[in-house]
C-alpha cells in the first residue's frame, strides 16, 4: 500500500480519479479529488470529489441518493491518477444514466466488445421484443419448463465432456449452460448482480472459515 503523501496532485491541488463498477467493469465517470476529498472518500468509504465548477466538496449521492461504495481505490504508476472501484446505489451521471460514457464516438468494424452484461441486455431484448426466427425468443415463449429442460441437458453434456477430460469441448458445453442459465435467470427475474452479491457473501464466509482453521 502507498501512502497518500506519495500522489502527485496537479497545480490546483487535484488528481482525477476514474470511477469504475465493480460488477460491470464499466466505467462510470471521470471527476477530480484534492487531498481532502481523498480522506474524506477513504474515511467513509463513499466517493467525495471536489467540484471544478462549484469549488467546493462534493459528497456523490449526497442530494441523490446515488451513493458510491468503494471498493478499492488505486494510482497508476506515475502516481498522478487513480481508478476507484464502487458498488453505486444509481445512477453514476447527473442525467440520470448508468455511466456519463453514453455517446458513442467510434466502433470497430471487426473487433467487437463483450460482457455478459450485453449479453445479459440482448438475452433481455428477445424476451421483450419476440422476434421472429430467435432461438431465444423461443425458450421464453415455450416457459419455464423448456427452459429448465434445456438447462438439465446442457448439464449432461458438461459432465460428458468433463469426464471424456476433452478441455475443448467442456468449454463450449459450458458456453452453451451459461447460456441458457441466464436465460432462466431472466425469465426468474434473477439479475447478474443478485448472483454476484451472493458468491461474494459466500467469499467472505470462506474467508472466515479459513481464518478459523488457522488459529
Amino acid at each position: 500500500m502507498i501512502n497518500i503523501d506519495e500522489l502527485k496532485f496537479d497545480d490546483r491541488g487535484l488528481i482525477p480519479a476514474i470511477v469504475v463498477d465493480a460488477v460491470t467493469k464499466r466505467v462510470l465517470t471521470l471527476a477530480y479529488m484534492n487531498k481532502e476529498s481523498l480522506q474524506i472518500s477513504m474515511e467513509k468509504g463513499l466517493t467525495c470529489f471536489w467540484s471544478r465548477s462549484r469549488q467546493e466538496l462534493w459528497l456523490k449521492g449526497e442530494t441523490s441518493g446515488n451513493y458510491q461504495h468503494i471498493v478499492s481505490i488505486t494510482a497508476d504508476c506515475d502516481k498522478d491518477a487513480l481508478v476507484v472501484v464502487v458498488e453505486p446505489d444509481g445512477p453514476a451521471c447527473h442525467l440520470g444514466t448508468e455511466s456519463c460514457f453514453e455517446n458513442p464516438l467510434w466502433e470497430s468494424d471487426t473487433l467487437h466488445e463483450f460482457s455478459l452484461q450485453s449479453l445479459m441486455k440482448m438475452l433481455e431484448g428477445r424476451k421483450l421484443e419476440k422476434k421472429e426466427g430467435s432461438y431465444t425468443t423461443y425458450l421464453f415463449e415455450k416457459g419455464i419448463d423448456k427452459i429448465l429442460k434445456k438447462v438439465g441437458e446442457e448439464c449432461t453434456e458438461v459432465i460428458i465432456a468433463g469426464k471424456a477430460d476433452d478441455k475443448r469441448e467442456t468449454i463450449y458445453e459450458i458456453a452453451d449452460l451459461a447460456y441458457h442459465v441466464m436465460v432462466l435467470m431472466l425469465q426468474m427475474g434473477i439479475s447478474l448482480e443478485d448472483i454476484h452479491n451472493e458468491l461474494a457473501s459466500r467469499h467472505v464466509i470462506d474467508k472466515k472459515v479459513k481464518q478459523e482453521k488457522m488459529t
